[in-house]
């Protein structure tokens, strides 16, 4: 069933069944919540790729303007070369130089020739050159523009369905738990050390204890999960895809028994990530209605461990 229709279910006023037990209730939103993160997760894929898409984008136009002066030109110079034979000019010039001369002279002044006709041919072959490559950037660009039109259609479908599901998933929780959000303090305990880029992306982890989840958010002021491992690592120094899936196979596959500080958590398959800071802890921004905070690393089933490449 579709989230917001299963989620409808439960909000429908005078159902015939009876109402569901807080426990039930519970573990209903809980489903829902994960439903909701991995379409979350979706979309931050797709944020990324047109960010990808962008930045071709700029390239190709970038290359344009040169291109397109290089054709120009290499046309003004064979417009000029068809102007002049036209004319005549060039073919009497050639005639008038060779009749009356001796053989000798004929042969050598045929070799001049030829080598105009081939800067002539090589003036031509350079114009459609650069009118090809021209053509090709444009249409590469035409293209590039299309894919990016059809992933802002692509977005915004998705963000409304998000924040449509939210809406229900909110008013879901307002009523089991009396507030739509559950939120934690700061962490003010001490902060374990840890050395290298893994101890920059802990720390990083750590300070975001409290901060609220907010879907397709990387900080500072809130997270949402593979935003949070984003934005610890990119403190570090190291760069990772916004998408929980992604970032596992950008990472090395590990074992649990070579878990560091540092290492990703990924869970419900792919769909949740988490950083693991040591003690059979991690840290991670948990769903809607939440903030980051430090949790079990059991806290649900792991899918797998990564370390990231440093």
């Amino acid at each position: 069933m579709p989230l917001v229709a299963a989620l409808a279910v439960l909000l429908a006023p005078g159902a015939a069944h009876a109402a569901p037990s807080e426990s039930e209730l519970s573990k209903q939103i809980t489903e829902a919540s994960t439903k909701l993160e991995k379409l979350v997760e979706q979309y931050n894929k797709s944020a990324e790729q047109l960010k990808s898409v962008q930045g071709q984008i700029q390239q190709l136009e970038t290359s344009l303007g040169p291109l397109a002066h290089q054709r120009d030109e290499a046309r003004q110079k064979v417009a000029k070369m068809a102007a002049s034979a036209y004319a005549g000019s060039s073919q009497l010039a050639t005639w008038n130089a060779l009749i009356g001369s001796s053989p000798t002279d004929v042969v050598e002044r045929l070799g001049t020739l030829q080598e105009l006709a081939d800067t002539q041919n090589n003036v031509i072959e350079s114009a459609r050159d650069a009118g090809s490559k021209y053509d090709d950037q444009n249409s590469a660009l035409q293209l590039a523009l299309t894919k990016a039109q059809d992933e802002v259609t692509k977005l915004a479908a998705q963000k409304k369905q998000i924040e449509g599901d939210l809406k229900t998933l909110e008013a879901q929780k307002k009523k089991l738990y009396g507030t739509s959000s559950r939120t934690s303090g700061r962490y003010t305990g001490k902060i374990p050390a840890v050395s290298g880029k893994a101890g920059v992306a802990v720390t990083y982890a750590y300070n975001a204890i409290g901060k609220p989840y907010a879907w397709g958010a990387d900080g500072p002021s809130s997270y949402d999960c593979s935003g949070l491992t984003m934005a610890a690592w990119k403190a570090a120094g190291v760069s990772l895809y916004h998408h929980a899936a992604t970032q596992y196979d950008e990472t090395a596959r590990i074992s649990r028994s070579q878990l560091a500080p540092g290492d990703l958590v990924f869970y419900s398959d792919l769909g949740h990530v988490a950083i693991y800071v040591g003690s059979g802890k991690v840290i991670h921004a948990p769903t809607f209605g939440e903030s980051v905070k430090l949790s079990s690393i059991d806290m649900m089933t792991p899918y797998g461990y990564g370390r990231v490449r440093s």
